[in-house]
C-alpha cells in the first residue's frame, strides 16, 4: 500500500526486472531498467498500484481514491499502446495488491483474494485469506512454478503458499515468531525469502519441501525490512538482497559458485555433500546438515547509507555475471547488478563485486532523481 507522506506512491518492476514503474499523485511513469529511459508517462491522477506484464502493453492500474473516476475499488486493466482502458473490474472493498503473469492475474483484498484467467478474466477461485491489511504477498511468475504467498496468521509469521496454476493449497510454512512484514519468491517459485516485523533474522525455506534451507542474521537490533530480492536463476538463487529502515542494503551470499582460493576456509554453517546437478556451485552443491540462526559475516555484506533512515526502498537484483576460468571450469568472481528505488524519488543502480576470497566491492554505476521531468541518468 502507498505511503502519502511520500512523493512516490507506489513502485514496481516487471517480471524480468527489465522495467519499472513509479506513480506519483500526477500520474504514473514507467522507465528502461538498464539505461533509465523514460518509456510511457499517463498525467492523469494519483495511482496506488501499477503493475506490468513483462514488458507488453497491458497494465494493471488502480486509482488513489484521490479523484472520482480513481477509486481504489476498480481496478482497470489499461492499454499503453491506445491509451485507453482495455477492462475494469470492481470489488467492494480496495485492492491492495494485483499481480500477473502471462496466465493468471490476482488480486488481493483485505480478507480475500481473487484469481482469474487473464485472457478471459473468469474467475477461476476465491481465496479466503488472514486479516492483510497490508497487501502483503509473493508471486512467482514461471507457469512451471507459479506460487502465490499470503501471510496465514496476524499473529506470528506463518505463509501460506498457494499454487496458482493448479488452483490449491501447496502447504503452510511456520517461518517466524513474530508476524511477517516482508516476503519474496524466486522467480522459477523454488524458494520463498521472509522476514518478520523483528526484522533481525531473514529466512530461506525450500517450497517444495516447505523445509528451511537458509537462515540470515541482518543484525541485532530491530529494523524494518522493506524489500527483499532473489537473484536471477533457474536452479537455486545464488543471492538475496533486502533493504531496511536503516537506509541499509544487505547482502546474504546463497551459492554463488565462486571457485574458493584459499584452502580450508570455513564454510558459512555445517555444511555435509551432497549429489546434485548442481555440481559447479560452491553452496548449491551442498546441502545443509544443521541450520542455525548465524552465518559468518563473510557471505553477508552490507552497503550502509543507500537511502536516508527511514526512507522506504526498493531492491532488486537485475542480473549475475560470472567470470570464469575456461581452462578449470571455475567461477572465479561475480558482478551483480542491483537497483535501488526509495519512495523519496531515486532511482540507484549498484555493481556488486564479489571476488574467490568473499570480499564485497559496492560501486555506484548511476543514479538520478526520478521527479525531474528532464531526469536523465548519471
Amino acid at each position: 500500500m502507498a505511503n502519502h507522506s511520500y512523493p512516490i506512491l507506489c513502485a514496481s518492476f516487471n517480471q524480468d526486472f527489465s522495467l519499472f514503474a513509479i506513480a506519483t499523485r500526477d500520474g504514473f511513469k514507467i522507465f528502461d531498467s538498464s539505461t533509465g529511459r523514460l518509456c510511457y508517462e499517463q498525467a492523469i491522477g494519483a495511482f496506488t498500484i501499477v503493475e506490468m506484464l513483462f514488458s507488453s502493453s497491458l497494465l494493471a492500474i488502480v486509482g488513489a481514491g484521490e479523484q472520482p473516476s480513481l477509486s481504489p475499488r476498480r481496478l482497470c486493466l489499461f492499454n499503453t499502446t491506445t491509451g485507453h482502458p482495455l477492462r475494469e473490474l470492481n470489488f467492494l472493498t480496495s485492492i491492495l495488491a494485483v499481480r500477473m503473469n502471462r496466465k493468471r492475474l490476482v488480486v488481493l483484498l483485505q480478507e480475500k483474494t481473487y484469481v482469474y484467467d487473464i485472457n478471459s478474466l473468469t474467475i477461476l477461485d476465491t481465496i479466503d485469506t488472514a486479516p492483510n491489511l497490508k497487501g502483503l504477498c509473493a508471486f512467482s511468475p514461471s507457469l512451471d512454478g507459479c506460487f502465490l504467498a499470503l501471510p496465514a496468521c496476524t499473529t506470528r509469521g506463518s505463509v501460506l503458499l498457494y499454487n496458482v496454476m493448479e488452483l490449491q493449497s501447496h502447504c503452510e510454512i511456520d517461518a517466524h515468531r513474530a508476524p511477517l512484514v516482508a516476503m519474496v519468491l524466486s522467480s522459477n517459485g523454488m524458494y520463498i525469502a521472509t522476514a518478520s516485523e523483528q526484522g533481525t533474522i531473514i529466512r530461506v525455506h525450500s517450497v517444495s519441501e516447505a523445509t528451511k534451507s537458509y537462515s540470515f542474521r541482518r543484525g541485532t537490533y530491530p529494523s524494518t525490512i522493506f524489500s527483499l530480492s532473489f537473484g536471477p536463476s533457474m536452479e537455486i538463487p545464488e543471492i538475496l538482497v533486502a533493504t531496511s529502515s536503516s537506509g541499509s542494503v544487505h547482502a546474504f551470499s546463497l551459492g554463488l559458485g565462486i571457485s574458493q582460493s584459499t584452502a580450508g576456509q570455513s564454510s558459512p554453517q555445517k555444511l555435509k555433500k551432497k549429489r546434485s546437478r548442481r555440481s559447479n556451485s560452491f553452496l548449491g552443491s551442498m546441502m545443509l546438515e544443521s541450520v542455525t540462526d548465524a552465518l559468518d559475516p563473510a557471505h553477508h555484506n552490507v552497503l550502509h547509507n543507500a537511502a536516508p533512515a527511514g526512507v522506504k526502498s526498493y531492491a532488486v537484483i537485475r542480473k549475475v555475471d560470472k567470470i570464469t576460468d575456461p581452462s578449470i571450469s571455475e567461477t572465479l568472481a561475480c558482478r551483480v547488478a542491483i537497483s535501488i528505488l526509495t519512495y523519496n524519488g531515486y532511482f540507484q543502480d549498484y555493481i556488486l563485486s564479489i571476488n574467490n576470497q568473499d570480499e564485497f566491492l559496492w560501486s555506484l554505476a548511476r543514479g538520478f532523481n526520478l521527479l525531474l521531468d528532464d531526469a536523465i541518468c548519471s
